[in-house]
Formats: structure tokens, sequence, C-alpha cells
């Protein structure tokens, strides 16, 4: 028996007011957080060309950049959790969005590559807010309708996806600049609104004491790892994420290198993405989780995400990408599936502490993509467009789906939800 169905008479305990507007809150700080970053993801690798004399250097310094966010991402993430498990969900999430909105305006009028480092390494510390966001939505949600409200902030995710690259790739056209000073008016017209709007989602009686160790990220990681309903469910989310941001951090490249594709083009694509991803987690989810329920939507994604990274590396020509997103349209609900199964595994007062370290694990793994994808794309940046192993990055992170899919199915079958492993 998980510690979600003992405690779950305690679930609706969250006031009135704050089921109210708790869940449309997030979805909009979400929406807006994700906008800022969809925003400057068509325009961060180019504006990096502008500091280094070749593609190789390109590559290199735009994945030290998404190194610097993820590690500060990571060891940050289960301390925000912690800390809203302690002192509340408002605050911390209030003060994150104030700090990533001067993370963005650092960016704007960086120097120098040293100092847009430093730049990531602050808006890294409060970009982990996200885990915060998630436990908040847990804590106004009954169990049975996580996977619904995960999905929900999902296609808020990937509205600011439609909105984002697109804005950001017409106004990088003007200005590498300009998509980041309106990053950053964003961050701080939603800390303005949550700090108006937003009501407490955690109730004093529902707290927990603050501690070190349960802020460790490592800790956090383990203690998740031991939970009996999740165990291998870890590394699966792990390697899922890692393929993702595979896939995300040498995309800009990749196209701009194999395509020609510029800040237009990369905004108009990444606009279709999250179009499909906000059809999917906004009008599709519950449809599929009635159909399918959440292992066999997860597994299902995992299989035609897969294929999926694979054809990514082998297309020739740019229109392909667009059909490939289209095929792939299952994968999109991969992530809240697995997200409910972890969500209802634990208790109402471990919620910012396990959504803190799931965001650890896509954290540590925005050090480790750029580790693996940038120097891989570096190394083939010189070889003709059309040659295949230009497509390396995204054959890696088919190699990765592909053993995920292999521990989500050899768990589920363990615990008789699929029939075979």
């Amino acid at each position: 028996m998980s510690n979600t169905e003992s405690e779950s008479p305690a679930a609706p305990t969250a006031s009135a007011a704050a089921r109210r507007a708790g869940l449309p809150f997030i979805l909009v700080v979400v929406f807006l957080d994700v906008l800022g970053i969809g925003l400057a993801l068509p325009v961060l690798p180019m504006l990096v060309g502008d500091y280094t004399a070749s593609r190789e250097l390109q590559s290199y310094w735009y994945g030290a950049l998404v190194v610097a966010y993820g590690v500060m991402q990571f060891f940050c993430a289960p301390l925000l959790g912690a800390l809203s498990d302690r002192f509340g969900r408002r605050p911390v999430i209030l003060l994150s969005i104030f700090v990533l909105g001067l993370h963005y305006l650092l960016l704007a009028v960086a120097p120098s590559l040293w100092f847009m480092i430093a730049a990531r390494v602050i808006g890294g510390i409060t970009g982990a807010s996200f885990s915060v966001a998630n436990a908040y939505a847990s804590d106004v949600t009954p169990p049975e309708r996580r996977a619904k409200s995960f999905g929900l902030i999902g296609a808020a995710f990937g509205l600011g996806f439609i909105c984002g690259p697109m804005a950001g790739g017409l106004l990088g056209a003007v200005s590498l600049q300009l998509p980041f000073y309106v990053a950053a008016g964003l961050s701080m017209v939603n800390a303005l609104y949550g700090f108006f709007l937003v009501p407490e989602s955690l109730p004093q009686d529902r707290r927990a004491r603050f501690s070190l160790v349960r802020a460790n990220p490592f800790t956090a990681l383990l203690a998740l790892s031991r939970q009996r309903e999740i165990g291998h469910l870890v590394a699966v989310f792990a390697l899922v994420v890692l393929a993702q941001l595979i896939l995300q951090t040498t995309w800009v490249l990749f196209t701009h290198f194999r395509f020609g594709w510029g800040p237009r083009e990369n905004g108009i694509a990444l606009f279709f993405v999250g179009l499909v991803a906000t059809i999917v987690q906004g009008a599709l989810l519950g449809s599929l989780l009635r159909r399918f329920g959440d292992v066999k939507l997860a597994l299902t994604g995992l299989a035609i995400g897969t294929l999926a990274y694979a054809l990514y590396g082998l297309v020739q020509h740019g229109w392909m990408m667009y059909a490939i997103i289209v095929g792939n349209f299952i994968s999109f609900a991969v992530g809240p599936a697995l997200q409910s199964v972890v969500s209802n595994a634990v208790g109402p007062r471990e919620q910012g502490v396990t959504m803190g370290a799931l965001t650890s694990i896509n954290s540590i793994m925005f050090v480790v993509a750029p580790s693996i994808g940038t120097p891989l794309l570096a190394q083939v940046s010189q070889l003709p467009p059309s040659d295949w192993r230009v497509g390396i990055t995204f054959f890696v992170s088919a190699l990765l789906q592909g053993i995920a899919l292999f521990l989500a199915r050899r768990h589920f079958a363990v615990r008789g939800f699929v029939r075979t492993v």
C-alpha cells in the first residue's frame, strides 16, 4: 500500500481558496516561465556564436552555459522543495520567479562569455522552481486526478513553447539581446501576479521540518528510489529526461548545421513542437489515460519516441522534422504518466521533496546531456550536412530511450501491469 493511499484523506484539507485559485495560478506561472525560456531558446546558441571564432567553440561554450544552469538546478531543486515543505510554496515560488528574471536581464547585458556563465549560475539556482510548482499542484489535487493536473501543467509548458520560441526567433532576428529583455520583463510580471493573487496551498499542519539531509539532492534521490512502488522508475525517468535534453540542447545547432536554419526557422519549428505538446497534454491526455492507463500510455510513448529520435538524426530535409513531430505525439504523454505514478506513491508531506528529487533528475541531466551532446556535435560540425553522422546526438537519444523502455517494461511486469518483459 502506498503512502498516498494511507494518507489520501488528508489531501483535500487544503483551503477552498487554494483549490479555486491554486492550479490556475500554477498554470500561469509555468506558462510565463516557459515563455521566457522559449524566448531565449532559439537565440542563446546564436548569441554564443557572436563571442566565438568557430562552430566547435560555439558548441563547447553553449554546452558550458547549459551545464552551469543544470549544476545549480540539481543542487537547488530539492533545497527549494524542502524549503517549500517547511515554509509554504508561495514565498519560494515568488522569490524564484524574481531572480529568474534578473538572470535574463544579466544575459541581455553580458559583455563576455564568462559573465554569461555567472548569469546562468544565478538562473539555475531559482530555475528549479518547477519542483515547487508541481508540489503546489499535488497539494490542491486529489491523487486520482494528479495525472490530469500534471498533464495541464505540461500543456501550459507546451503553450509557453508555442509562443516563446516563435516570438524569440522573430525578436532575435531584430536583435539577439531583445528576447532576453522581454523574458526578464515577463518574469517580473509573473512575480507581481503571484504576489497579489496567489494563495498558499500548504496548510501549517501539513508542513514538514526543514532538514539539510532532506534537501540534499543525493539523499532525496536515494529516498525516492527506495519507494517500493517506484523502484527502477527513477532510472527510467532519468534516461527519458537525458534523451530529451540531448535532443533539446543540440536541436538548434543541429538544424543550423544540417539545414542552415537560423533563429526564425528554429522559432517556427519549436512553436510547432509546443503546439503538438499542448494538444496532447491539454486536450487528449484525459482520453489517452482512460483508454490506456498510466502504464500502457508510458510504455507506448517510450516505444514511439525511440523510433522518432532515430528518424530525427537521419532526415535530410527540414520539412521531415515536422512530420516526425506529429507522428511522435504520444511520447508527449510519457512525462505526466510517469509523474503520476511517482506522485501517488508518496504522502502529502513528501510531495515537495519528491517533486524536487524529480526536478533534480532533470537538473543533473542538464549537466550530463550537454556534456555528451555538444562535444559529439562539435566533432561532426565540419562534416558535410548530408553526412548521416551529423545526427549522432539523436542516435544516442534513441539508444537511451530504448534502454528506458526495457527497464520500464521490466519494472511494470514485476508488478503485474504487463504480461511479459
